[in-house]
């Protein structure tokens, strides 16, 4: 039997964590979770109390609201929030913003 030559090469847990989330249907997944916190994170807890759902499509960010006051309120600030959401997230992942 012969053995198996390893890899000497050392690579970090995290960038091979990064290369196996990439390369599935993972990266889809965690795209969703990553673009409701960052509606949390940015919008913060005033507008989160009225948040019911946030939901991403492809590149489409869904968001509930209770209150049809703040959703006009915020439909003025849609590109600004589509900024700041891309910011917070790291890459442009959002291009349209959907209040309901």
């Amino acid at each position: 039997m012969s053995k198996k030559k390893r890899n000497t090469e050392s690579q970090p847990v995290s960038d091979l964590l990064k290369d196996y989330i990439g390369s599935g249907k993972l990266a889809k997944g965690l795209d969703k979770v990553n673009a409701s916190e960052a509606w949390h994170n940015v919008m913060g807890p005033g507008v989160v109390s009225y948040t019911t759902q946030v939901i991403l499509e492809r590149d489409v960010l869904y968001v509930q609201l209770t209150s049809s006051v703040l959703r006009e309120e915020l439909s003025y600030g849609k590109s600004k929030i589509i900024r700041l959401l891309n910011e917070e997230l790291g890459k442009q992942m959002i291009d349209k913003l959907v209040l309901r």
